[in-house]
């Protein structure tokens, strides 16, 4: 498993975003071509709008900017887009607030601990090797298969501290 611990950290100052919009959309490309995934327009729309924001989006947010952009869909849409990006592992729920980030390593094998600023609501994805391996040895003592652990961590960023 890798320290992967520069991943989409809007804590660490200065970051082009484009770049990581970009990125995204040419990994889940290739991603989705290597595994017979299909990409449909409205699912690389949903992933669009996803990484063009800078802090988690909720689902009716995303309904509300695909109509924005001339579409009608209808909410069921809009879910089942979501649905399959998550379990493409294109994006990540963010349980605790109920909306969607893009996840910047989508080929990666890794469980992944949420770094959520409560006052400008940016999260920074970390994955963490020792606190996975942690996990999966807690787990492993109980006799406990777990299924992708995350955790989400609370608090106040760097930047709101200041």
């Amino acid at each position: 498993m890798t320290n992967d611990k520069n991943v989409i950290s809007p804590f660490l100052g200065e970051h082009d975003h484009s770049h990581c919009e970009t990125q995204a959309l040419e990994s889940a490309i290739a991603k989705c071509a290597k595994q017979g995934l299909r990409l449909t327009k409205i699912r690389q729309q949903v992933l669009e709008i996803i990484w063009a924001q800078h802090n988690p989006i909720g689902a009716y947010d995303v309904l509300q900017k695909l109509q924005e952009a001339g579409h009608k869909p209808a909410p069921p849409t809009a879910y089942r887009a979501l649905e399959f990006l998550v379990s493409a592992k294109l994006i990540h729920r963010v349980e605790s607030l109920n909306a969607y980030i893009g996840c910047p390593s989508p080929n990666a094998n890794h469980q992944c601990q949420f770094y959520i600023c409560s006052e400008c609501g940016h999260v920074a994805e970390v994955n963490n090797a020792a606190v996975s391996e942690a996990l999966v040895a807690g787990a492993s003592e109980l006799g406990f298969i777990s299924h992708q652990p995350v955790i989400e961590v609370h608090g106040i960023c760097k930047n709101c501290r200041v």
